[in-house]
């Protein structure tokens, strides 16, 4: 009943923030609600785990400089959040966003046979499904439903709607539907960022977490590429997004070395810019 009650207050406040939002616009809300998080962020817990986890990150960052990522990561929460009030005109639009390397996701289309797109949750990360669907790919995307039930209806819908129609749902059935899917010629993408705790213990960053192996069991399956993607916010709030080449695991027929090889590529993204992952994520609990 508590959470029932506390899920309750936390939707109402976030449709009444949606509803400022879609009032005052994009360029404004940014602003508001990149300076709410900012203040809002480290009075939680999750700014705690945030702080630790980059402690598992580098141990030779500056108290400063985590202050720093931590804020920044805060930022780009509330910028993050509030654009999903205005999926429809990133829909509409390319004048947000550059990509780099187009011709790989020509040659996927061109392919008869479908890829794996992975990637973690930087930026505005649903925006990398969405420009991959204003691309012709065929695609399914791997989602993980919100624990609040009164706000995860709404958000199902933006995705469906605005990012990507075909939206599987984490889980047995979810694995099942991947499977069809890929049966039927589509591309599949997901995060591989989150704690699972179904997983493998495989290094992340040097010290052992949870890690999804389902990619690599697909890979191993179906004999499938992996096409990387990043996503980074530059001071202009717009976005560059980068595909990367394909990697061929068919002389690799083991799922932990893929997983520990696919852990690379996401250290090598966070590396980038850990001022735009999500660090709240409690990946080595």
């Amino acid at each position: 009943m508590i959470k029932k009650f506390k899920y309750l207050v936390e939707a109402i406040f976030i449709y009444t923030f949606f509803g400022i939002a879609k009032l005052i616009g994009l360029t404004l809300s940014r602003k508001l609600f990149a300076l709410i998080f900012k203040v809002i962020g480290p009075t939680i817990r999750s700014n705690k785990i945030a702080f630790k986890n980059i402690e598992i990150f580098s141990n030779n960052i500056s108290i400063l400089k985590k202050k720093e990522i931590v804020n920044n990561m805060w930022a780009n929460y509330g910028m993050t959040f509030v654009e999903y009030i205005f999926l429809k005109k990133f829909q509409n639009s390319n004048s947000h966003i550059e990509i780099l390397g187009e011709d790989i996701l020509k040659s996927v289309v061109n392919e008869s046979k479908p890829v794996i797109f992975i990637s973690g949750h930087f930026a505005n990360f649903e925006l990398m499904s969405m420009e991959l669907t204003k691309r012709n790919i065929k695609l399914a995307t791997i989602y993980r439903p919100l624990n609040n039930f009164y706000l995860n209806p709404l958000m199902e819908y933006l995705r469906k709607k605005y990012i990507c129609k075909n939206q599987i749902k984490k889980g047995i059935n979810g694995v099942k539907s991947t499977i069809n899917f890929i049966k039927s010629g589509y591309n599949i993408a997901l995060m591989i960022d989150q704690r699972v705790s179904e997983g493998e213990k495989i290094k992340f960053f040097d010290k052992e977490a949870f890690t999804t192996t389902l990619p690599a069991q697909l890979i191993l399956k179906y004999n499938l590429k992996v096409v990387p993607i990043f996503i980074e916010r530059n001071k202009l709030n717009k976005f560059i997004m980068k595909i990367f080449k394909p990697i061929d695991f068919s002389k690799n027929k083991d799922k932990f070395f893929i997983t520990n090889k696919l852990n690379k590529v996401l250290e090598n993204m966070i590396s980038k810019n850990p001022n735009q992952w999500i660090w709240t994520h409690n990946r080595w609990k």
